[in-house]
């Protein structure tokens, strides 16, 4: 099969899009089970039947590759992922069902209403997926996942196989990013009009010859745009009406028998506050198997939790800031290679390094002791922004990623104390680190001791 990249998905609608097809994309991927849920079906109603034959210029590879992508697997919910270009992972199904809901929007469509605020868009995408996470976990009585996690690519030049780093939930990391972007394209196509799907997707994800390593792409925004569009208010609500429609429902009425207004609403809380909190408020983190990771040299020395510090550094070299996941992923892995063999570490140096492209990149991590403040290694978490930052400053967004959303979510997950400080490089070594001009605006941040 061709690789399960969003490459390779843009060129298979690009040879759908070419000639008049039987069914329109959308549809055919709701024959292939991209909407197979209750909430789904009864806003999209009944997929079409699936074709006999593949559809007219489409190999049997890509027909192939389709179809595994949009079989819909309760048991493993993050089977139709691919590989997006900036370096996260995503599930066709609520991306497709999203686009559907907004092309129809443009063209006058209202459905009948289900539920006394129930948003179509929202439904389809995560609302529905949440409501059901929370309320199987309330009501087996056990401490069930409900949210994530991420997982591996087998190969990230042409990946195959998606293996989760830990038990799965009905939302993945790969299902929560296909509906953030199911929500932002469908709603940016209701507005109209619309382009083909396949340029659609290749200016959102950047698949366009050129634009992965020069540039951060839209799909990088994903989790501020989306909690702009989608407040916490808005989506407890949206998650309450998606509930009270599944009370109805005869494959759920049963789990939801007896249970009151109060109970329902709370549950709708829980589960827009957790989703906002995982995939909103904090900032995400490239795995290292993501960024091409050289395994560690001997045995991690694991931390102490909660750390009481937290380090600034800039990598000095690369002295250019990484503006997308593929000159970022070859930064992470030149650092990697020097650290172990021009320096003797087990392993690259910093927990995490700091991208100009919307992510964090994880090196030794929460747990591992690192090689980044010498005398100070299990004491803190040493974060590197890569790049010469000796005369000018990151981006305002990656100031902010680590300043307002990575250090309270670290707090929030109990590895950082609450009254932390932050530390410039040099103020514990002899060091130019990490910069003049990165060192005066730490020294702005909370925590600066």
């Amino acid at each position: 099969l061709p690789p399960r990249r969003m490459d390779s998905v843009v060129q298979l609608l690009e040879a759908l899009e070419s000639t008049p097809q039987e069914l329109p994309v959308p549809a055919l991927g709701r024959a292939l089970g991209a909407c197979s849920t209750p909430v789904c079906r009864a806003v999209l109603g009944d997929p079409p039947p699936v074709p006999t034959s593949p559809p007219r210029n489409l190999s049997g590879a890509h027909w192939a590759l389709l179809t595994q992508l949009l079989h819909h697997d309760p048991s493993a919910p993050h089977s139709g992922a691919v590989l997006a270009p900036d370096g996260t992972t995503l599930t066709l199904g609520p991306l497709l069902v999203g686009i559907e809901v907004g092309l129809k929007r443009a063209s006058g469509w209202h459905h009948p209403t289900l539920e006394p605020g129930l948003d179509a868009l929202l439904a389809v995408t995560i609302t529905e997926a949440l409501g059901t996470s929370f309320l199987l976990a309330g009501t087996a009585g056990t401490n069930l996942t409900t949210l994530g996690p991420d997982g591996c690519w087998d190969d990230i030049d042409a990946p195959q196989n998606y293996t989760l780093l830990a038990p799965t939930s009905p939302i993945p990391d790969a299902v929560a990013n296909g509906a953030m972007d199911g929500v932002l394209l469908g709603a940016r196509l209701a507005q109209g009009p619309s382009p083909p799907l396949a340029e659609l997707l290749k200016g959102y994800y950047g698949t366009a010859e050129g634009t992965e390593q020069g540039r951060r792409v839209p799909s990088s925004y994903r989790r501020p745009r989306f909690g702009a569009l989608v407040g916490a208010e808005k989506l407890a609500k949206e998650v309450a009406a998606v509930l009270e429609v599944l009370k109805v429902m005869p494959t759920t009425r049963r789990l939801m028998e007896g249970m009151e207004q109060e109970e329902v609403v709370g549950i709708a809380r829980r589960a827009a506050r957790d989703f906002l909190e995982v995939y909103v408020e904090c900032p995400a983190i490239i795995s290292r198997c993501t960024w091409g990771a050289s395994p560690y040299r001997g045995t991690p020395t694991l931390l102490t939790l909660p750390l009481a510090s937290v380090y600034i550094h800039h990598t000095f070299v690369p002295s250019t800031p990484c503006a997308s996941f593929a000159t970022c992923a070859h930064a992470m892995r030149s650092m990697q290679a020097f650290h172990q063999d021009a320096r003797g570490w087990d392993d690259i140096g910093y927990s995490f390094v700091v991208g100009s492209d919307g992510y964090l990149y994880q090196g030794r991590g929460w747990h591992w002791v690192g090689a980044h403040t010498k005398g100070y290694n299990s004491r803190g978490y040493g974060l590197g922004y890569v790049g010469d930052f000796s005369s000018s400053l990151p981006q305002p967004d990656a100031l902010s990623l680590v300043r307002d959303n990575f250090l309270p979510c670290a707090i929030k997950a109990g590895r950082l104390m609450p009254n932390y400080t932050i530390r410039g490089h040099r103020q514990l070594g002899t060091t130019h680190c990490p910069g003049t001009a990165l060192f005066q605006e730490i020294q702005t941040w909370p925590g600066f001791q």
